[in-house]
């Protein structure tokens, strides 16, 4: 009788014991939980606190700094589109191509189809002329948004594949998506055909003085380029507004894919007060600006000329703020 209470004794306390054990791990369990809850909760609000700031960062222009509290939320989250995304933003504007390259890859590999990163990814591939791959990066935003196809046509141009551009332009008329800047790009690639057959045949009519009338046979012999901008510089200089007009519609047709053409007969519409004219120019030749602030400037300064023109101030008061933003980011 005794060896019978005395076994039941010993498994109450085996019994006892377990229980107590297991109310302990359960214990430890709870606090180890919690603290990890806590631990991730504290993450979740520096990294909220930090993304934040480098918004504002951005916001501000401080490029360099925004990445700084980028990198903190990289490394509380090394998996996070978003933040990639804004790296990639920040190192474009600093014109480090590379890196902002590198991490729109990173981003689009969480989501392929994202028409913000493929946009992004565009512009960096512009940036640094990489225009076939462009090309293939807008192919495949068009398959997202249809109405991108005006962006392939530009990216044809500045990749001199004109009869692709031509093919393009005739595919979404048919489409009935024409929009005005298509049909400044039909007209630019139309006016490019017509100037190849006249080349030889074209002249000038500057007859100011005799190095000007050097500058202009020389030009009329052999188109050159270089030329073509002393004679311009020449027009600038002396306000002859009507003459730098007609030669940098000249310029434009041997030379169509160079900004400072479209920038300089704009500025000389505006002079003379043809102001629409100025801006279907203007706005035509901002697309032809890559990495060029002071020129995209310029182009800024022409089209708030020109919209105060006409006395659009909303317009007007749209191009001065990028202007204000251009110049606070140099």
């Amino acid at each position: 009788m005794k060896n019978v209470i005395l076994s039941v004794f010993s498994v109450l306390g085996m019994l006892l014991i377990s229980n107590i054990s297991v109310a302990q791990n359960k214990e430890l369990q709870g606090i180890l939980t919690r603290e990890n809850g806590q631990k991730e909760e504290m993450n979740n609000l520096k990294f909220q606190e930090y993304f934040f700031e480098a918004l504002k960062d951005y916001a501000t222009n401080n490029y360099k700094k925004a990445i700084e509290n980028l990198e903190v939320c990289y490394q509380i989250d090394s998996v996070n589109m978003a933040v990639e995304f804004e790296f990639s933003k920040n190192y474009y504007l600093l014109k480090e191509y590379y890196l902002a390259e590198l991490f729109v890859e990173k981003a689009l590999k969480r989501e392929l189809n994202n028409s913000h990163l493929l946009k992004h990814k565009i512009l960096v591939l512009k940036a640094q002329q990489k225009y076939k791959d462009a090309i293939e990066t807008q192919k495949q935003l068009i398959t997202i948004k249809p109405s991108a196809s005006e962006g392939l046509v530009l990216l044809y141009i500045q990749n001199k594949e004109f009869n692709k551009a031509e093919d393009l332009i005739s595919e979404i008329e048919e489409k009935a998506l024409g929009t005005l800047r298509l049909k400044r790009f039909k007209l630019y690639i139309e006016n490019r055909k017509k100037t190849s057959e006249k080349v030889a045949n074209s002249t000038s009519k500057l007859t100011e003085n005799s190095s000007i009338d050097v500058l202009t046979k020389k030009f009329n012999e052999t188109k050159d380029y270089k030329i073509l901008l002393e004679i311009l510089s020449y027009d600038v200089k002396n306000s002859l507004f009507d003459k730098l007009y007609t030669h940098s519609k000249e310029g434009l047709e041997l030379y169509p894919a160079q900004p400072i053409l479209y920038q300089l007969n704009g500025f000389a519409l505006n002079r003379l007060k043809k102001y629409n004219e100025a801006i279907d120019v203007l706005t035509t030749g901002i697309d032809f600006v890559i990495d060029n602030n002071k020129m995209e400037l310029s182009y800024y300064n022409e089209l708030i000329i020109s919209y105060q023109g006409i006395n659009n101030k909303q317009l007007a008061l749209k191009y001065k703020l990028k202007a204000d933003k251009l110049k606070e980011a140099n």
